[in-house]
């Protein structure tokens, strides 16, 4: 299958499961060369997570299906450009290539606007929204420092 085929999947992943108007309107696969290694749509009501966007939901089952976490060789489609979670879970996936089809303006249109997220994303704890204060900061490091001295860690 090439892109657009993948993608329309992908597109016709989040029509067929928002229809019923619990789940958002949101699709996305993965895929290794033209197999398709893992599907999401949007689920964030149906299972009451936030976290449960069709990308995160997609990057979890082909990293299941697949026994890693490393995605190098993969592609995410997406019904619509990712969110910063969803894209921030690509680049941990270390997937090189996404390719979608709605703009985040056209999300923004619908009622899913994230503009404010990325212009948060980009200021320090003290602009956010959200408050953040760092305390007990040299045992988090200590834990830091044990990892990074263990022969056995995985890296990632």
């Amino acid at each position: 299958m090439d892109d657009e085929a993948l993608l329309r999947r992908a597109i016709a992943l989040a029509r067929s499961r928002s229809a019923a108007g619990v789940n958002g309107p949101f699709g996305a696969l993965v895929a290794q060369g033209a197999e398709v290694v893992g599907e999401g749509w949007n689920r964030v009501v149906e299972l009451g997570d936030p976290t449960a966007h069709a990308e995160v939901l997609a990057i979890r089952a082909a990293a299941a299906r697949l026994g890693t976490h490393v995605l190098s060789d993969c592609v995410l489609y997406a019904s619509c450009e990712p969110c910063p979670m969803c894209l921030a879970a690509s680049y941990w996936a270390r997937i090189p290539r996404v390719v979608f089809a709605a703009s985040k303006e056209d999300a923004a249109a619908a009622g899913f606007d994230d503009e404010a997220i990325c212009a948060e994303m980009a200021l320090g704890w003290g602009g956010r929204r959200t408050s953040g204060v760092q305390l007990l900061g040299a045992e988090g490091r200590a834990v830091l420092d044990a990892w990074r001295g263990n022969v056995r860690r995985v890296d990632y």
